[in-house]
Order: structure tokens, then sequence, then C-alpha cells
């Protein structure tokens, strides 16, 4: 068992432990904080599949957390007002239900990965990262001029969607929802690195032209990995949303892809873990700074400058020292 593995484990237990205690200390914004740590730690997972595999750095992935966030709030708001989504061909209600608007945010999410990455792939370096961040604020642009949906205003949902079995307006109830999702995703995550396909595409990513001799097509990879991204990222931002019961265009806005990507600078890229320890990171400088002065993200730059050139593992990776970095 490594350094790195130990140190996963005590963030995975801290996580859950935080809320636990805030529960019987009676202190539900504790828990409300936490289920955000764990909501933006899944959006990150999601961009570092494929910043950290796949070495694509994009800024556009606020696309997928706001149509994720999107498709809950549509969903939802057609079924507190009993209007039905189209009538033609087919009959398509709303829903309040979260299983139904996971699988809805997950598979629009998917398929919008599937568009942007099969035409912003065939470019590499600094055009990729401008073609995704020109999707994005394309649909940030869209919502803003999306009348039926609360337009610059957002949309706000009244009562928080439903999950079989549990009270969702329980905050520890509600945690435990994000809780499980994340470490699923987690797990899934580490698995896809030691699967054939994970193996092939970190070759890819280091030596595209030796996969290529072998028969295996590097963009195909990458737009399969850039999918998933995607898909996970959405996810994320139907949760995001049902926890605020209110989603806006800043969803979909270039700073919400900033602070992603700061999230896993900070926690430590291709760590495991990196977008847990930096989400925590982010939301308790936030915490702590934000009530001092407006302008708590110069501290933040500050922090994010320091890991850049001292730490370039991140929390992890420093936490981690020289062990994990020759894992």
């Amino acid at each position: 068992m490594t350094r790195e593995t130990v140190i996963n484990g005590l963030l995975a237990l801290l996580l859950l432990g935080v809320p636990l205690w805030a529960y019987l200390a009676d202190e539900p914004f504790l828990i409300t904080l936490a289920t955000k740590v764990a909501i933006l730690a899944l959006a990150g997972v999601g961009l570092n599949i494929a910043l950290g595999q796949g070495g694509l750095v994009s800024l556009g992935h606020a696309a997928f957390f706001g149509i994720g966030g999107y498709a809950m709030g549509i969903l939802a708001s057609h079924a507190q007002s009993y209007t039905p989504l189209a009538e033609w061909p087919w009959t398509i209600e709303g829903s309040n239900s979260m299983p139904v608007i996971w699988i809805t945010a997950v598979v629009t999410s998917a398929l919008a990965a599937l568009v942007i990455g099969a035409l912003s792939l065939r470019t590499s370096g600094v055009y990729f990262i401008m073609i995704t961040l020109a999707f994005g604020q394309m649909l940030y642009y869209f919502a803003i001029s999306w009348p039926a949906y609360g337009g610059e205003d957002g949309l706000s949902i009244y009562v928080r969607n439903g999950f079989p079995g549990l009270n969702t307006l329980d905050p520890i109830q509600f945690f435990a929802i994000t809780y499980v999702i994340l470490i699923a995703t987690l797990f899934f995550a580490a698995r896809l690195t030691r699967s054939p396909f994970g193996l092939a595409l970190n070759a890819a990513r280091q030596t595209s032209e030796r996969v290529e001799t072998v028969g295996i097509v590097p963009y195909q990879l990458r737009l399969t990995v850039f999918v998933i991204s995607g898909a996970i990222t959405g996810l994320a931002g139907a949760l995001f949303a049902d926890l605020n019961r209110f989603v806006s265009p800043s969803m979909l806005s270039w700073h919400t892809s900033g602070e992603l990507m700061i999230f896993i600078i900070l926690g430590g890229t291709a760590r495991l873990f990196g977008p847990l320890a930096g989400a925590a990171a982010f939301i308790v400088l936030e915490q702590m700074l934000g009530g001092l002065s407006d302008y708590w993200h110069i501290h933040l730059g500050l922090l994010l400058l320091v890991v850049v050139l001292f730490a370039r593992g991140g929390i992890i990776g420093t936490l981690a020292g020289e062990e994990a970095r020759h894992d």
C-alpha cells in the first residue's frame, strides 16, 4: 500500500466524518458544505479523466456541467407546473425523480461531449483549448437568451427532487447520495486507468505515433474519454442544481470551467483524489477568507502560484512525497 493510497483513504474518511459530526452537533450548514465539496469534486473527477489521463486541456467543461444542471431544471420545472415538455410526436412529461434526472443529464451531456469532442479533437494544443472554450461560451449565451427557462435570471425549483426511500430535503441524506456517487465514480476512474483502454490512452497521450503503429487510433481513444468525462461532469451539474434548487447560465460560464481546472491543479493533476483535495481546499478558503474580503481570490491565486511553481503534484503529490511520483 503506497502513501498516496493511505492519503486517499484518509480524505474519503474525512469527507464522510465531517458531515456525520455536523449531524450529531446539529450543524446543517457544514453538511451542506460537505455536500458541495462532494459534488464539485465529482465534476473535477470528470475533467481529470480527460485532462489527467487523456492530456486534454479543456476550458469548456462548464458546458457539460451546465447541461446537467439545465436537464434537472427543465425536467423539475415541468413536473412542478404539471406541463409536458413536448406533446408531439410523443407526450414527454417532466420528472422530479432523481434517477430519471441523472440518466437524462448523463445522456444529454454525453451527446454534447460527443459533438463538441468530434469537432474539437481535430485540433490540438492551444487550438483545442480555445475551441472548447468557444463551445462553452456559445451555450452560455444561448442560456442567457432562453426566456422559456429564466434566461439571465435562471430557473428556481421550489422542492428538491426525490430519491426512492430517502428524504432528500434532509441534508445528511442528500449528502449520503452525493458521497456514494462520488466514491463509485472514483472507483470507476481507478479501474479505467488500469484497464487496457486506460493504458492505451496513456500511451497515446505520451507518444501517439507509436500507438498508431500497432493499429490503435488516438482520435477514437480521446473522443471516448472526452465523452465519458462530459457525462460525469453533467451528472455533477444535475446534483449541484438540485443542491441549490436553482440553475442559471453561470453554470455554463468559463469561470466555472476555470474553477474545475483549479480543483485539479490544487489537488494534483492525474491524481485520483486530486479533485477532492482541490475542491475541499477551495471551499475551505472561500469560507475562511470570503468573509474577510471580497477579494479573497487574490489569496487563492497566490496559493495556486505556489503550487504551480513549487508543488506540481498538488496537495496529494506534496503529501505523498517522492514515493507517489515514481509509482
